[in-house]
């Protein structure tokens, strides 16, 4: 019985440091299930965006919001400049490839991309918007996107090229700015560089500048839509027209071969004395010529001086939500860690350089002096809107080739401002 009884107690032995060994190989192979599961789990947030200016800059972004976020990884794609954004993002949802997070420019962006967008009246950082940046993304009381920032445009100037040609007065109507020019020639400064290649600088902001001067830009766009306003016989466009030819006849050579790039480029290294942009340039100013003395003019149409001294501000794009996407807990956790994390926030001023749309977002010394120009002449309230974004669907493009038309020699003006209404009256709802 005793040698039995220790026979049975060494196999027990035995088999209980077997049944051990194979628990901990159950317990090594559950852990590494775990990990791969945990892997399997990260979720890529897809964002698709349209500000060249701060590509370099949302890399950086990427890297510290994967650190601080494990689970989550960002996919930024950047399409812009002189690509067509809203094409390319209508080819991203008409194909299989729609992103979690796209940009949206409001109004009548709102309408076309309506059905795509999530609601986002609930997120923690909607109290904080200012009122004027709500507008465009606002329908029946609640909120389709995020605001990007604060924008304005005008005509950017070298200072010290200005007091090179003697120029002590800066020109706020359309024979000053003239002058400027003639006086800029004289000391063999070229005044402008115009990237007319581009279809978005002259169908968006060169042309917003007849809409926003009109004595209500809201009552009349809603008249075009309405066929109770008209585009040919308006005295403001008839003024508007004069500027831009003023543009052309003062230019460097070839502004309809001109892009973006080398208009920015050609400004900052001092070829020409003024260019038509906004504020968003600083990024890639400061990355060729750091410290360039510049500021922004108006662009006057006329000689009323009062009038014509505004500068044109807006919310340039707003950060939407796809509804549908799978990832869109992860992207509103991205959206509100942009504007509300102290790190989310010096990506927006320091590296974005923007204007915040923010109540509680200062904004720093970083913007630069364009920006402190947009802020100097909003703070005064001397403003124009930004009606591009009211267009109908498609008619940028169009008002952009039917412009490089006119520059070109190949109407005139009657015929541009004709060209004009008929496309208003083609795409409108």
């Amino acid at each position: 019985m005793k040698k039995y009884g220790k026979l049975a107690l060494i196999t027990l032995l035995a088999l209980s440091v077997m049944l051990a060994g194979c628990g901990k190989k159950e317990e090594n192979n559950a852990a590494v299930k775990g990990d791969e599961a945990a892997s399997s789990e990260t979720k890529t947030v897809k964002i698709f965006q349209f500000k060249v200016e701060i590509a370099e800059a949302l890399t950086k972004l990427k890297a510290d919001y994967e650190a601080e976020h494990p689970g989550v990884k960002l996919d930024i794609q950047t399409v812009g400049g002189g690509s067509d954004y809203g094409a390319a993002l209508k080819a991203k949802f008409a194909g299989s490839d729609e992103p979690d997070i796209f940009n949206v420019g409001g109004y009548q962006d709102l309408e076309t991309w309506f059905n795509s967008l999530e609601d986002l009246s609930d997120q923690p950082w909607v109290s904080d918007v200012t009122d004027v940046a709500k507008q465009p993304m606002t329908k029946d009381g609640k909120l389709y996107g995020q605001p990007m920032n604060v924008e304005g445009y005008g005509f950017i100037y070298n200072k010290d090229l200005f007091e090179k040609a003697g120029i002590a007065e800066l020109p706020k109507t359309l024979s000053q700015l003239e002058a400027a020019c003639i006086k800029l020639q004289e000391a063999g400064i070229t005044p402008f560089v115009n990237a007319y290649m581009e279809g978005w600088v002259l169908g968006n902001h060169t042309l917003n500048v007849a809409f926003a001067q009109q004595d209500d830009p809201s009552a009349f766009v809603k008249g075009l839509n309405e066929g109770t306003s008209k585009i040919p016989g308006n005295q403001v466009f008839d003024e508007w027209v004069k500027l831009l030819d003023l543009t052309v006849k003062y230019s460097m050579k070839n502004p309809l071969t001109t892009d973006y790039n080398t208009e920015v480029t050609a400004f900052a290294n001092g070829e020409a004395a003024m260019t038509q942009q906004g504020n968003w340039t600083q990024v890639q100013i400061d990355g060729i010529k750091p410290d360039l003395n510049i500021g922004f003019l108006p662009m006057p149409i006329n000689e009323d001086a009062e009038k014509n001294d505004k500068l044109l501000v807006g919310v340039p794009n707003n950060w939407a939500i796809n509804k549908n996407s799978p990832v869109k807990e992860e992207a509103k956790q991205f959206l509100n860690w942009l504007v509300t994390s102290e790190k989310g926030k010096k990506y927006i001023t320091d590296e974005f350089k923007f204007i915040p749309a923010f109540k509680s977002i200062p904004a720093a010394d970083t913007i630069g002096p364009l920006g402190k120009d947009i802020q100097t002449y909003s703070q005064a309230g001397k403003t124009l809107s930004w009606e591009f974004n009211k267009y109908p669907d498609g008619a940028m493009n169009e008002f952009g080739s039917q412009l490089q038309a006119y520059i070109a020699g190949k109407s005139t003006k009657e015929q541009l401002l004709e060209g004009l209404q008929q496309t208003w009256d083609s795409l409108k709802k």
